[in-house]
């Protein structure tokens, strides 16, 4: 199966409307302008897409009142989406500060060997509070991994292609605090890991995979990546920066 193939999968599954795959010359976001624009994804609040430069997203209320209606902005279904997000939000921090962190993933679950067979070294935990705390004494990001670890392909491949690459373990290792949510449908899984990660999928609004989320040391986020990118780690790399400088 090819990766768009799966992409259009987990775009229909989070709410692809009209307009996806559209190419535009240029799109103004604000004061930033995109060129050679494809849009991927088009949601009630936020549009995602690929230009000259990389990947990137912009909240529909930023564009112009002519792409608004373009695209089927809605204001009053946008705002009860971004109610059930910051509802959900809430939620999991009152269930955070109450219960304690999900038991360490077993062995077999953790991050596949690098190219070449060598292990990349890096540990991805499964707390996201706990990993949010040490992004602020670290000054580093957080970045989620919305995974299927043992039945999505091209989350496997992504793992292969990027994840477990000498050169993203090197990045990794100075700038991010890696969580790996996962959503098996073989593996065993602890009931309390299974609900907060179920808990985050609907605070993050994710309903395809692989999905990363790349949040700064407040919880916030800065940017996502819906479903596999070409490229290799070097791509990535560039991606999660551009991300980094929002």
């Amino acid at each position: 199966m090819r990766a768009g193939i799966f992409i259009v999968l987990g775009l229909l599954a989070a709410g692809w409307t009209a307009g996806a795959d559209e190419k535009l010359p240029a799109l103004k976001v604000g004061s930033q302008v995109y060129s050679n624009v494809t849009v991927t994804t088009v949601t009630a609040t936020d549009i995602y897409f690929t230009h000259a430069g990389g990947m990137g997203n912009a909240k529909l209320k930023s564009l112009s009142p002519d792409l608004r209606k373009h695209f089927h902005y809605d204001p009053v279904k946008a705002g009860a989406v971004e109610q059930k997000q910051t509802t959900a939000d809430s939620q999991f921090r009152v269930q955070a500060a109450h219960q304690p962190p999900p038991r360490p993933p077993a062995a077999e679950d953790a991050a596949p060997p690098a190219q070449g067979g060598q292990p990349s070294g890096l540990a991805w935990g499964t707390d996201l509070p706990g990993a949010l705390n040490q992004a602020r004494s670290e000054n580093k990001m957080v970045l989620l991994d919305f995974t299927g670890s043992d039945w999505c392909g091209w989350c496997i491949k992504f793992d292969q292609d990027v994840l477990s690459t000498g050169k993203f373990a090197s990045y990794a290792k100075s700038k991010l605090v890696l969580v790996r949510l996962d959503y098996p449908h073989h593996k065993a899984q602890d009931a309390a890991l299974k609900q907060a990660n179920e808990n985050l999928a609907q605070r993050f609004g994710v309903d395809g995979f692989p999905t990363f989320v790349l949040l700064n040391p407040a919880g916030k986020e800065l940017g996502r990546q819906v479903g596999y990118a070409e490229g290799g780690p070097d791509a990535f790399i560039a991606e999660l920066d551009r991300f980094g400088r929002k």
